[in-house]
């Protein structure tokens, strides 16, 4: 095992809630440090697509710029903090798929062995599904986010409803695979609260702790944290909301567990980019590692899926490497080309959305290719 930097040795998913605010979205203008113009229009395209508030990190070749738009509360002139924390979504996803690339490099996990050998009985399936199925999305597993009423009015019910692992996993098995293992494509995050077990049950420890320990901790991510059950977002942050009959309710605090390791951490832009940066520049993985991490397979035209991470071709055509994240209240993008000279952050909190999928990867696009 090489020496590392290691102490201790949700897609653009649903939108997000101030009961009895108004329906009017106030979008007053926070000032922002200088920025591009394709990044502001950006931003001014997700605010009149529904969203309150949001805030961009961007670095183009040294220079890092931050910008806000919007409002940090509904209905209130209280600008949205440029550094404030937020709920990161589907970027778990990167994180816990770098932690289980590090145990491949430590030999105490092959990325082609069955789930079964790892954690056997747990899928029916677990002798055909391996590793590198679950951290590409080719297992089959069905999501068991489908299952979970995360729609309109719906998850208010589930708001501060704890879930363990188990359930998760059991929700997604009592369907049957979408697929047979590795024959085709579909995201599902069921195959992320797998890894996590997986990390749990090879290290002895939780995939949080893991991750604390491998990435956080030692690059002075201070602000980044698994809620370990608390509702809270801790810190200076903007709220995030979710539509419910046309109302947009303040749903910022909730219980992320069922997003578990597919997608319950908490980050900040600063603390994002040390991460990208770190990824980009090998201090942690190694140069095989970020090769399998960035083996795309083609999903859609412009898009690809490595293992754990997304691929987006930008109109200038570089292409940026990341994930985008989502869960109600929050809408996260973590973007960087691979050679680090190019990297944004961004958090969106929801209001009235959906947001569309082009207004939110238009921020990308902006930040990208400047």
């Amino acid at each position: 095992m090489r020496s590392r930097l290691v102490a201790s040795g949700l897609a653009v998913a649903v939108t997000a809630l101030l009961v009895g605010a108004t329906p009017a979205l106030a979008q007053p203008q926070a000032p922002a440090t200088a920025t591009g113009a394709a990044v502001q229009q950006a931003m001014d395209r997700i605010l009149a697509n529904g969203a309150v508030g949001v805030q961009v990190r961007t670095t183009w070749d040294g220079r890092t710029t931050t910008a806000t738009a919007g409002s940090s509360v509904l209905g209130t002139p209280w600008a949205v903090p440029d550094d404030g924390r937020f709920r990161i979504g589907s970027v778990t996803k990167t994180f816990v798929a770098t932690v289980l690339l590090q145990l491949v490099e430590d030999e105490r996990v092959e990325l082609d062995a069955p789930v079964a050998r790892y954690l056997p009985g747990l899928l029916p399936d677990g002798d055909t599904i391996t590793v590198r199925m679950l951290l590409q999305h080719t297992s089959g597993l069905y999501n068991y986010t489908d299952s979970l009423p995360l729609d309109d009015g719906e998850f208010l019910g589930i708001r501060f409803r704890p879930y363990t692992p188990n359930e998760l996993v059991d929700l997604a098995t009592s369907k049957p695979l979408n697929f047979a293992p590795g024959t085709d494509w579909a995201y599902s995050n069921t195959n992320y609260i797998v890894l996590g077990m997986l990390i749990e049950k090879v290290t002895g420890r939780s995939w949080d702790t893991e991750v604390a320990a491998r990435i956080t901790t030692p690059l002075g991510m201070l602000a980044t944290s698994a809620p370990h059950g608390s509702v809270f977002i801790p810190g200076p942050h903007a709220r995030g909301y979710h539509p419910v009959a046309g109302v947009p309710v303040d749903t910022t605090e909730l219980d992320p567990s069922w997003g578990g390791a597919a997608g319950e951490m908490i980050s900040t832009t600063s603390d994002l980019d040390l991460f990208l940066t770190a990824l980009a520049d090998g201090r942690l993985l190694r140069p095989a590692q970020l090769a399998e991490l960035t083996s795309a397979r083609s999903i859609t035209d412009g898009h690809g899926y490595g293992l754990g991470a997304q691929s987006r071709n930008t109109p200038c055509g570089v292409t940026a490497w990341g994930h985008s994240g989502g869960i109600p209240g929050y809408t996260t993008l973590a973007f960087t080309t691979l050679d680090g000279s190019r990297r944004m952050e961004a958090s969106v909190t929801n209001g009235l959305g959906p947001d569309s999928e082009d207004a939110v990867y238009g921020i990308v696009d902006a930040a990208i290719c400047g």
